[in-house]
């Protein structure tokens, strides 16, 4: 099916005159829908990877419920521009918050204009993703709805430590004989790493509703550089805010890359990590529980170690998840995560927070 008569089944207005590729996403498509009138909005068109996001329905569900509950307080505060400060899912016509096609599902945001995106961080802008990724988990606090999980167990520490046990046993690959001292590495941290589930358990962490992906190319800036809101809500659930602390840090506080060739070039940057930490506690400091503010520095280690657990257990397994480019890209991103722990566990006493 074309794409001017996909979005002909979506309750926009104005006239279509071109869809175009828009955005560099890894999961879903996206596409820039212009209308011709000067009057009516653009819209966002987005192919939904449902072989990640099983459940389109739950997930709709829980945007619809996030993004009306934002628009709600953002009213309440007398905000202007709302439409500019959180997404706007457009129904489809039949009511739904998707359509399908018979083949895929296709949702439409209205298109937030003079929006812009940033990859590379600086102290800057990791002190505004700070404040903006906090005043979202303090938006939704209290949000009277139940968000229910996009992908199941996706930063539960001990499923992911299942999946690399079974991995080790199974050793699809061949590959355990050669890796001995990562197993061992990883293995000796499990106990730790595992403590936030068994906290939450015994009732001492309680569960929020947290973005999952707290990366700064999730945030819209103006054309001032003013935040404008927190895009890419298909991971918001329910989780451990230590969780959404520690995945800004190990994506943004690294000096090297994820898949760092030169061990020599990864390490945590101080400044993005210090002014991350104040954005953030600026605007979540107010509903945070001391032992939730205690525990923020270890989610830096328990993240970077969940995604090097993460890409083991895919090395281990033949490389059947993450995509590759080279044979051993998995062992190198594996590397690359340990050398980054290991520095977050040296700079430990650096990384505390008042």
């Amino acid at each position: 099916m074309k794409h001017t008569d996909l979005i002909q089944h979506f309750r926009t207005a104005g006239t279509a005159v071109s869809i175009t590729p828009s955005g560099a996403g890894h999961i879903n498509d996206s596409f820039l829908v212009k209308t011709s009138e000067p009057d009516q909005p653009d819209y966002l068109l987005q192919r939904i990877n449902h072989q990640i996001f099983k459940d389109v329905e739950l997930l709709q569900n829980n945007i619809w419920h996030v993004t009306n509950h934002i628009r709600k307080k953002l009213i309440e505060k007398g905000e202007q521009d709302i439409d500019r400060k959180t997404l706007t899912i457009i129904p489809a016509k039949d009511g739904k918050l998707f359509y399908f096609d018979g083949e895929n599902y296709w949702r439409v945001y209205l298109f937030i204009q003079g929006g812009k995106s940033y990859d590379a961080i600086t102290p800057a802008l990791a002190y505004a993703a700070g404040k903006a990724f906090g005043e979202f988990q303090s938006c939704l606090a209290d949000i009277p709805e139940k968000i229910r999980q996009t992908i199941p167990n996706f930063h539960n520490m001990e499923f992911r430590l299942e999946q690399f046990r079974e991995a080790v046993a199974g050793d699809a690959a061949g590959r355990v004989k050669n890796n001995k001292e990562i197993i061992a590495a990883i293995e000796s941290r499990a106990d730790e790493m595992t403590k936030v589930e068994r906290a939450g358990r015994e009732g001492k962490l309680p569960k929020r509703i947290n973005h999952c992906d707290t990366k700064v190319n999730n945030i819209l800036f103006d054309e001032k550089g003013k935040v404008l809101c927190v895009v890419d809500l298909d991971t918001v659930m329910p989780g451990y805010v230590v969780s959404d602390f520690g995945d800004f840090i190990r994506t943004g506080a690294n000096t090297g890359a994820e898949d760092d060739a030169d061990l020599d070039r990864v390490s945590v940057d101080l400044s993005i990590y210090t002014s991350y930490a104040q954005g953030y506690l600026e605007t979540a400091r107010s509903f945070l529980l001391p032992a939730e503010i205690e525990l923020l520095p270890f989610g830096a280690r328990l993240l970077t170690y969940m995604q090097t657990v993460r890409f083991f257990t895919d090395y281990l397994n033949g490389d059947t998840y993450y995509k590759i480019r080279f044979p051993e890209h998995n062992l190198q991103r594996t590397r690359a995560q340990l050398k980054l722990l290991k520095d977050l566990e040296d700079r430990r006493e650096q990384l505390v927070l008042k």
